[in-house]
């Protein structure tokens, strides 16, 4: 090897160095999430909206991590920001719905959830967007409903006791008790100790007389 080549070699190091050591060095508001550092994920995501306040992935970072948190209201303004610069990131349209569930306005919700269902049937959240569908479904006492949005987040995940015991009390309350034996035993057979469950069972068991 030449010493000019060594040279050359060496200020190359030298001159790309510093900027690896700062790529590694960079906060990753995703990575703190996947961690639940959340709060550490708020504060990541929020500096790198004050760069560039177009960043869609910061802003759904943020929303995630705020809703763990249960920062509703925050998460849903943070969204409704976001959605000044794309209205089309169903990531956003999630949150937003999220959000507008857990703070009680269900109208809200099921206008974003029903937004997601239909641009992406096979979206990352679809599951427990059909989920949230359901809940709302029952609090409105259309127990038909619920059974459809419940039974369709199952179809993507099947193996939350919670969601089977839900879609059984869905099935209980519209008086389909023989479908919501199935699905309280369903949810029993991933969580045998599933109170909700096995209440739900004894209930049902009693109305068919077994």
């Amino acid at each position: 090897m030449s010493s000019k080549f060594l040279r050359f070699f060496l200020a190359a190091v030298l001159l790309f160095s510093p900027l690896c050591i700062s790529a590694q060095d960079k906060p990753d508001a995703l990575k703190e999430y996947r961690n639940k550092n959340y709060e550490n994920a708020v504060h990541i995501c929020m500096d790198e909206i004050k760069v560039n306040p177009a960043n869609m992935d910061s802003y759904v970072v943020l929303g995630w991590s705020l809703i763990k948190l249960g920062r509703y209201s925050e998460a849903a303004q943070w969204s409704e920001k976001a959605m000044e610069y794309s209205r089309t990131d169903m990531r956003v349209v999630e949150n937003l719905g999220e959000s507008c569930y857990f703070l009680g306005d269900n109208a809200m919700a099921m206008k974003y959830f029903q937004m997601y269902a239909a641009s992406v049937p096979s979206g990352g959240a679809i599951d427990s967007v059909y989920y949230y569908m359901g809940e709302i479904y029952i609090s409105l006492g259309e127990y038909n409903n619920a059974d459809i949005a419940i039974t369709s987040a199952l179809y993507h995940s099947p193996n939350s006791a919670r969601w089977w015991s839900r879609l059984g009390y869905a099935r209980e309350m519209a008086g389909s008790y023989k479908y919501a034996l199935e699905a309280y035993e369903k949810s029993l057979q991933i969580n045998p100790s599933y109170s909700e469950a096995s209440r739900g069972k004894s209930r049902v068991q009693a109305r068919l007389g077994s």
